[in-house]
């Protein structure tokens, strides 16, 4: 039996100062030891540094020169390699809007290769599209978009052999509530954006089973003191969760700050948005099908909008900047990369939190917030040099 040794253990339901947490020898948590009651066994001692539950990135197009939308089942695995670099240790491989039969190839070849995946676990699939509306398109291709449509879903849910775990639509799409009880009902995750839609609009999708936001303030209609549209819906209603997208270039700090205090950061969803050129230099680089630029920190279509085309954010430094930012404290800022987006994405019985049985995937955290290493089922699958 071996055992961990840290500063700090953030916990499921606390976190602990010191102390010892037990790795089974099939890789997974075992119980957490008082720092009095030192065990018998191996000891892995990481003496001043912190310990968490491996991050979860559910909303993440492209890695390390690859993109969802490239439909390579090896590009897929790269990504997950690389993220392991980030501290996630599941995700969800997110598309951009496509046609109805690229997405379905996509379904298919992620679900049929999922066993053979090997760095940070794929919980699922997210669709980012394509039920979306022209005027908050971002970073989209509107020549896709259309209203929802059930039995289009289901066809992409068939070939994804159960993985589509969320899709995003604009609540004033034809149909939009009726799609949104029809596939809440089944487990999947029906989220609200690139959106014109009142507030009135949103709320119908709400009570209908909507429950996330998607990267909240971008591509949605704003907040106006008469008009409250789809930024006071994710701010007012109560029990649904809100990505956000904490890079600097994408929400000013304090439009985080006031989003974080409305919702708590047990309804706030760190997400990172990000593209291709994550993990690679400046220059040229397409999201789905779309031309991009990236340099000073962002990536921009090169098209006469410059819209911020996702992000080239990474997980981990999203929980540094909001603990930089004085917004949160460390716990919370965990939270809301681990806890709240299992929770969000329907996957919390198997990730995002320290518990016994459970698959012994973590992270190693200096007191400044910088990545240490990151474990996959007990086992070091990245150490910073």
């Amino acid at each position: 039996m071996k055992y961990l040794h840290a500063a700090k253990f953030f916990l499921h339901n606390t976190t602990e100062s010191g102390g010892f947490l037990e790795l089974t020898d099939d890789g997974k948590f075992g119980c957490y030891l008082p720092e009095s009651q030192q065990p018998q066994g191996e000891i892995i001692d990481y003496k001043d540094s912190w310990i968490a539950p491996g991050l979860i990135d559910t909303h993440i197009h492209g890695l390390l020169g690859h993109d969802v939308m490239d439909n390579d089942a090896q590009g897929i695995n790269a990504m997950a390699e690389g993220l392991l670099k980030c501290g996630v240790t599941s995700w969800l491989p997110t598309t951009v809007t496509g046609s109805k039969e690229q997405l379905k190839d996509i379904c298919a070849t992620i679900a049929q290769n999922q066993a053979h995946f090997t760095g940070a676990k794929v919980a699922g699939i997210n669709f980012e599209g394509p039920f979306f509306t022209p005027e908050h398109k971002g970073a989209q291709n509107p020549k896709y978009f259309g209203d929802p449509d059930i039995d289009t879903f289901e066809e992409w849910q068939e070939a994804a052999q159960g993985l589509l775990r969320q899709i995003t639509i604009a609540p004033e799409r034809k149909g939009a509530v009726e799609f949104t009880q029809a596939i809440s009902q089944t487990g999947v995750v029906v989220c609200l954006g690139h959106s014109s839609a009142t507030f009135e609009q949103a709320k119908a999708c709400v009570e209908a089973g909507a429950t996330t936001f998607t990267h909240t303030y971008n591509a949605m209609s704003p907040l106006n003191h008469r008009a409250p549209g789809m930024v006071g819906a994710t701010m007012s209603l109560d029990g649904v969760n809100a990505e956000l997208i904490c890079d600097g270039h994408h929400v000013n700090p304090y439009a985080a700050k006031i989003l974080i205090k409305v919702k708590s950061p047990e309804h706030i969803v760190l997400v990172t948005d990000c593209m291709s050129a994550g993990m690679m230099p400046d220059g040229d680089y397409m999201l789905g099908e779309l031309p991009v630029v990236v340099g000073n920190g962002t990536a921009r279509l090169k098209d006469e909008t410059h819209n911020l085309a996702g992000s080239i954010l990474k997980l981990n430094d999203a929980v540094k900047n909001v603990v930089a930012w004085n917004l949160v404290t460390p716990e919370q800022a965990i939270t809301m990369a681990t806890a709240t987006p299992a929770k969000s994405a329907g996957i919390d019985q198997k990730a995002g939190a320290i518990l016994p049985g459970r698959a012994a995937d973590f992270i190693v955290l200096d007191q400044q917030m910088n990545l240490q290493a990151t474990y996959l089922d007990g086992q070091m699958r990245y150490q910073n040099q």
